[in-house]
Parts: C-alpha cells; structure tokens; sequence
C-alpha cells in the first residue's frame, strides 16, 4: 500500500472517529478518538474471532506505519510549533525558572527514580531485566506529552499561571526527554563500550543548545521576512516553511528539532512579533492554519495510537507490569516536582496544589509509545511496548477524564 493510501484511511477514519465524538460523546478530542479508536479495534478483534479477514488487513495495515518516524520526524515538529505559537509568551518568561528546572532536574530525577522501582518491581515478578533498560523505560515514561497536555489544558479552566507552568514543561521536556533518551539508548546498545562523561555532555549539549539556538535563527529570519512584506498567504506559507526547512536543518545537523520548533513557535507568536509583523488578518490566518493543523494531527495521532494495540504482545505479566508502573510512575513525577517547586514557590505565587495538579495533569502520550516502539529486542521492546501503552491508556482517558475536575476543585478551594 503507498503512502497516499495509507494517509488515507488514517484521515478518513479520523474524521469518522471525530464526526461521533463530536456528535455523541463530546469528549476532549484526544481521549474521545483514542476510545473510539481502542472501541473499534476491540470489536474488530471480536469478529476475528468468526472470520479474520478484516482483523488480518488491520494488522497489516497497522505494520505499513513506521510510528516512530511518523510522529517524531514528522508530526511532532508541526504539533510542538502549533502549541508554542499560542503560548502566553509573557507568562512563560515570568515562569522560566521552574519550568527550566522541571524540564531538565525534573526528566532526570523521573528518568533514574522510575528505573530503579522498575527495576525492582520486574524483579519481583520474575521479569530479570538489566537495569539498563529500565533506565531506558524512565527516560522514555518521564516526559509528558505536549500534544495530550494541550488538548486536555484547553477545557480544564486552569488558572493562567498554572497553565502556563504545565504547558511550558511539557512543550520543552519532550525535547530534552528525548536526548536523554538517546543518550541511555547509545549507552544500552553499546554495554561494552567505554562511554566518555565528556561524550554525554558534548551529544546533550549539541542537541539542546545546539536545537534552541537553531529556533532561535529560525524566529528571527521568519520574524524580519514577515515584517518586510503584507501577504498572508505568504507569511502563513513562511511559518510553514520555518518548520519544514527548520526541521531537516535539525536532523542534518543532528539538533534537536522539538526544542527548535517550540522556540521559534515562541518567537513568532509573542505579542511583539504579531504586532510589529502581523497585520490582523495575517494574524488570523496564521492562528487559523496552525490551529487547524493541530486538530487535523491530533486526530490521526490519536487513531494511530489507538490501533497500535493490534500489533502488542498481550502477556499478562506485561499487563500486570504495566499497572504496577501508573503508580510508581506518578509518584515519581510528584518527587522530581517537589524540590523545584518549594525552592521556587519562595520567589513566584504558585497555585496551591501545584504540585498534586501538575502530577496528575502530566500526561503521557505518543511521544512515549514512539520511543518504547525504537527500542530492539534485546532490550526487552515487547515488554516495554505493553507496559509503556498501558500507561498511556490510563494517562490519556483516566487522568485526561479526571484532571479538569480535580484543578476545578482544588484552586476553588483556595477562594
């Protein structure tokens, strides 16, 4: 099957997906297509079950999509500068510091805190894993996803300084989640090699200052372009070409592309640039396009990971390893939150509960699913794979479900 088949059935089951959620369900879009998605392949299966016909073209189907390609060379790039293109830039400079701190400590803390109860949980269950490799799931688990935060951020009523600390971490966190993750994978693939601490820091710092710095570039000359000329349809065609030409700029120079499309989206959708670059309506235009880019990927994300279950090794020690994580996993992410937050809370007035909130709002999505979906064999992938989707089954419609009512509840609380 091509690629414009492909791409294909995925719009056009996301439009139908989308079509009942929005007609009978009225759920967030990201969890109302991943249970409709899980709802269809579940029934799919059943019928299988009496003639495997449709059941066997799913799986093939499925296994024509590289995942991993798909969404981190691809997508994300788009859905990370649509996110930060409608960040209240102010607020986030405002909030630099904790969000600097929950990007970074945080993914670091998470990543070593969630292998090591890994490590000792499978080992529990009879599962002898190297601790390696549940270093490798910490660094994959650690991050939230920008794509699930925002989607679920957006009805929950979040006040604007909490929302902002909750977006922010999650929109650079991927970035610097996924170097971490890359570096523990070179590590992991090449036990044997000697690993220089020197070789860490230099593949670390290329890939994050090396990706900001590249955004930066990126805002700047899509910021002067723009301001030179009154075209919307130009300057709507320059922002998309600033994430196109920016990300193989990233990948060819082995940068981090989420890091530089989150800080051009940030250059180019601050109120300087719109007011100085912007006329209204290439304004509209520009929010318009991205914001309808965004839908359009989220749905086909979201499809994509829904219908990843047909291709899971559903062992019920996998399983059960998978539900021993959600717990471990968030406890975790509240430990690697706690210390930021108090050194912080000092100098900036947080929400009280910041720390329980931003736990239970720190979703995991594709980006993790993606990553588990990279590792080889020998590093336990189906394993992995399965635990990892769990949790982001639970994150996304359990926690997704249940934080616009728990933040509702706990900063009414404080009034």
């Amino acid at each position: 099957m091509d690629y414009y088949s492909i791409t294909t059935i995925l719009i056009v089951l996301s439009a139908l997906f989308g079509y009942i959620n929005e007609r009978f369900l009225k759920l967030p879009i990201t969890i109302g297509l991943m249970v409709i998605t899980i709802v269809f392949t579940v029934v799919v299966v059943v019928i299988g079950q009496f003639d495997d016909t449709l059941l066997l073209q799913e799986k093939e189907f499925i296994s024509m999509i590289d995942f991993e390609t798909v969404l981190l060379d691809i997508m994300l790039s788009f859905l990370l500068f649509a996110g930060a293109l409608h960040t209240n830039f102010n607020q986030l400079r405002v909030q630099r510091g904790p969000i600097l701190a929950f990007a970074t400590l945080g993914v670091l803390v998470s990543t070593f805190l969630v292998g090591i109860a890994m490590f000792y949980v499978l080992k529990m269950m009879g599962l002898n894993i190297d601790f390696i490799y549940c270093l490798l799931f910490g660094a994959l688990i650690s991050p939230t996803d920008p794509i699930a935060v925002l989607g679920i951020l957006k009805k929950a009523g979040a006040p604007k300084k909490l929302e902002t600390k909750i977006v922010g971490e999650s929109l650079f966190n991927d970035g610097v989640g996924v170097v971490v993750f890359l570096t523990i994978f070179a590590i992991a693939a090449k036990p044997d090699a000697a690993i220089e601490l020197s070789d860490i820091a230099t593949l670390f710092g290329q890939e994050v200052i090396g990706g900001i710095v590249l955004g930066v570039m990126l805002g700047w000359i899509t910021y002067q372009l723009m301001r030179s000329i009154d075209s919307y349809e130009i300057e709507v065609i320059l922002t998309l070409a600033a994430v196109m030409g920016g990300t193989m700029l990233a990948h060819q120079f082995h940068l981090s592309a989420p890091l530089a499309m989150v800080t051009a989206g940030l250059i180019v959708g601050n109120d300087t640039v719109r007011n100085s670059a912007m006329s209204e309506t290439t304004e509209l235009y520009v929010d318009k396009f991205w914001e309808l880019v965004d839908v359009l990927l989220n749905t086909i994300l979201f499809v994509m990971i829904g219908m990843e279950m047909l291709i899971l090794t559903l062992d019920g020690k996998f399983i059960y390893a998978g539900l021993f994580a959600i717990p471990i996993i968030l406890m975790c992410r509240y430990i690697s939150l706690f210390i930021p937050i108090k050194f912080f809370a000092k100098r900036l007035d947080f929400v009280p509960k910041t720390n329980l909130i931003m736990t239970w709002g720190g979703l995991r999505g594709g980006i993790s699913i993606a990553l588990a979906l990279s590792l080889t064999k020998d590093m336990h992938r189906e394993l992995f794979l399965v635990i990892t989707y769990v949790v982001v089954v639970v994150s996304i419609i359990g926690q997704g479900l249940t934080v616009e009512p728990l933040i509702r509840r706990l900063t009414r609380s404080k009034n």
